[in-house]
């Protein structure tokens, strides 16, 4: 039986930044995960300034910042025309590097452990972990970060309901220019033209050498345009925006087209005793609307600066204390953030009532009419941050 304060299972994105934290802070931690390196994985590919913002609260955000892909500035366009280019502190940076960057940051103090949980037991005072092997780990608290793994749920008598089922789908590829060495832009997010089309945008930014590619549609995973966009993926995206090549230029789709459908569920039976729930074992969030960072690393942070320490300060582990946590208002406001910007986005994109026809129309208007003022403001020497639902709060950027 070996004994510690935390032992956190699954070693994601939520787990590692969890165990680097507490190991940083003098907690005695133990992390729990099948593998070494996290493997490749298709979720979270690029971080932006408020998401930093969150991290840096947690001393991480240096080291994602340097093994990411600056962006510096995006276009922003639709029916083939340039809307606007505005400053952007984005950072392209694929899911498995992110994590296994994160972990690089955990401190030698806390002991990772390559193996499975099968089982746990809870309770207000100790918890017991058995892993594959049958070795068992003595806890006060368990920290479970299992992302979208049921298989503890179950032990727990957790429940996990569905909210809205293949709410999006995200389309990942890499682009490359054809017969020229680069694109003429740094990013670029282009907007479909019609509701239609069942798509909220294309977003294109720099990972590295390459320009990789993240479209975001609403669609079933039975709908044939997503087999012709894995067999024949430039036909099929230039079939949903046909104008796009006037700001692209010509180009090519390389490697695999991976898709990932995503549900929106939360959890039921969460309120435990010895035993906390973070990031996707929670409550998942939609790749489209790009929260899933904020709630991840919201978890992190006020687990770790705030309820961790405070609960291990006193003896015990029930129920009350940890629905400290659940009860944070940081945390309850990003949770209602993220599902509200879900839906608001879909409606945005694809509902064809008056309201959301009028706010698409509104958005086109307005990204126009900011890039017209840069242009006017750069022609005066006036140059300036633009406003508007697109700007984020700058971050230090990493030496």
């Amino acid at each position: 039986m070996r004994y510690t304060d935390v032992a956190i299972v699954g070693g994601g994105l939520a787990g590692s930044i969890i165990a680097a934290s507490l190991g940083r802070a003098g907690i005695e931690a133990i992390l729990i995960d099948p593998h070494a390196r996290y493997p490749a994985d298709f979720r979270c590919e690029k971080l932006n300034a408020a998401q930093l913002a969150i991290l840096q609260r947690t001393g991480l955000a240096e080291a994602a910042m340097r093994a990411g892909t600056h962006d510096r500035e995006a276009w922003i366009a639709r029916f083939g025309y340039l809307l606007q280019k505005r400053p952007s502190d984005q950072y392209g940076i694929l899911y498995d590097t992110l994590v296994n960057t994160i972990r690089d940051e955990i401190p030698s103090s806390v002991e990772l452990i390559l193996s499975k949980v099968t089982t746990v037991i809870t309770s207000a005072e100790r918890q017991t972990v058995t892993l594959a092997d049958g070795e068992q780990i003595s806890a006060r608290l368990i920290v479970l970060a299992t992302g979208l793994n049921i298989g503890l749920r179950h032990v727990l008598g957790l429940e996990r309901r569905v909210i809205s089922e293949c709410h999006s789908i995200t389309v990942g590829f890499d682009l490359a220019p054809s017969g020229r060495a680069a694109f003429d832009f740094p990013a670029l997010t282009y907007y479909p033209e019609r509701s239609s089309d069942r798509a909220a945008y294309l977003t294109l930014f720099p990972i590295r050498e390459a320009m990789r590619a993240n479209l975001m549609v609403y669609r079933g995973m039975d709908d044939p345009w997503l087999r012709e966009m894995r067999h024949q993926p430039e036909a099929a995206l230039y079939a949903l925006m046909p104008r796009l090549k006037r700001i692209t230029g010509d180009f090519t789709i390389n490697g695999p087209v991976k898709i990932r459908p995503a549900d929106l569920y939360v959890t039921h039976g969460y309120r435990q005793p010895g035993v906390v729930l973070a990031g996707d074992a929670f409550a998942t969030s939609c790749p489209a609307a790009g929260t899933g960072s904020d709630k991840v690393f919201t978890d992190a942070e006020r687990l770790c600066n705030v309820h961790i320490p405070r609960w291990l300060m006193t003896n015990g582990m029930d129920a009350d204390k940890i629905a400290s946590f659940y009860d944070d208002p940081v945390k309850m406001a990003c949770d209602a953030a993220s599902t509200a910007k879900a839906y608001q986005l879909r409606s945005i994109s694809i509902d064809n009532g008056l309201h959301w026809r009028a706010a698409r129309w509104a958005r086109f208007v307005t990204r126009a009419a900011q890039g017209k003022l840069q242009q006017v403001q750069h022609l005066f020497g006036l140059d300036a941050q633009p406003v508007g639902d697109d700007s984020q709060p700058r971050v230090r950027k990493a030496a």
